[in-house]
């Protein structure tokens, strides 16, 4: 298979492309940097070795793109034919972000979510990762921020996305500075904690949903194994370790989690933890029953939580109607032999 050219040092590229001159290998890697992966408009190399390479540096390829107002989401293939899904938004202000995906599919099964609806197929390589936000960054404008919001469990392929987030804020690579970086986790406590040992300013979104055990294992597979008394701890243990404000991601679902009681139970919750609750009205998936609570309900919902005194912000999912939305990515795959 054909080896990434990402997340490598000089003299790995110099070796893997056969140049003669280590100073070849900056160059090239100095296109990539500005998106340029065709070695034949690697026009500072030598003739002879665009022709000799020929063809993309990229060891993935876009076979589709969806366009909404405010996002763009491509289909990836990799190179054993398995496709995965990433999105680039933006505010509307000359920021993007880029939402990465961190493996095919997810063993987390949160029944909110799409992705978890394929299983997982396997993790993806640090390469396979970065190479997504050279796709992105490949559509034009300059990326300054990342999110590990895709599909998959970021912190359940941990080695292989730390590896990535260090080549993405390398200056000799990309330069993205670690706080305008977030990994999203549905709440693998050992994994957070293992974060927080990993001192970086990155940081830390958790799927919450709900503050109620009972309904919240009922949703969510991972609190059966970690419940709320436990993830609250490892929360609390990663802000002493970092001082850093974590962003509790509430999807709410019309008639399960938007009741007084709900709010009274985030509110508790939050006490003790500098946190950000962002709700995030549910984006549909036809095949589940859970619906999205309408304005009404939502007007209802946080008049509660401000009466209470919970810090909180409102998502208005973008992308939803290309399916690019939060819970919403998901790929035809097959499961691997």
């Amino acid at each position: 298979m054909k080896e990434s050219l990402f997340c490598k040092e000089i003299e790995e590229i110099q070796h893997i492309l056969s140049l003669e001159k280590k100073f070849q290998a900056r160059i090239v890697r100095d296109f990539l940097i500005k998106g340029v992966t065709d070695f034949e408009n690697m026009t500072s190399l030598p003739k002879k070795d665009r022709q000799r390479l020929g063809g993309s540096a990229l060891t993935t390829q876009v076979v589709e793109r969806m366009d909404s107002l405010s996002t763009i989401k491509l289909a990836i293939r990799l190179q054993d034919g398995l496709i995965i899904e990433c999105v680039r938004l933006s505010d509307g202000k000359d920021r993007y972000t880029a939402c990465l995906s961190s493996q095919v599919g997810c063993a987390m099964g949160c029944s909110f979510c799409k992705t978890g609806t394929m299983g997982l197929l396997r993790n993806l390589t640090a390469s396979e990762i970065v190479e997504q936000f050279v796709q992105l960054q490949k559509l034009g404008e300059p990326i300054s921020h990342i999110v590990f919001m895709g599909m998959g469990e970021a912190l359940a392929n941990f080695n292989p996305v730390m590896e990535a987030i260090r080549c993405l804020h390398d200056e000799q690579w990309f330069g993205i500075s670690y706080r305008k970086i977030t990994i999203s986790t549905c709440g693998l406590v050992p994994a957070i904690t293992r974060l927080a040992e990993v001192d970086l300013p990155i940081r830390l979104a958790v799927s919450l949903v709900s503050a109620n055990d009972e309904v919240r294992s009922r949703i969510m597979k991972i609190n059966r194994a970690y419940p709320l008394s436990d993830l609250k701890k490892a929360l609390i243990s990663f802000q002493h370790q970092g001082n850093k404000r974590i962003t509790l991601e509430y999807c709410m679902l019309s008639g399960i989690n938007t009741d007084e009681e709900s709010a009274k139970e985030l509110q508790k919750f939050t006490r003790g933890l500098d946190a950000l609750v962002n709700l995030i009205p549910w984006n549909p998936v036809e095949e589940m029953d859970f619906k999205t609570p309408g304005d009404k309900e939502i007007d209802n919902f946080t008049r509660l939580l401000a009466r209470m005194g919970v810090n909180y912000t409102i998502r208005r999912s973008k992308g939803r109607d290309i399916s690019g939305a939060c819970g919403q990515l998901a790929a035809e795959n097959s499961p691997q032999p």
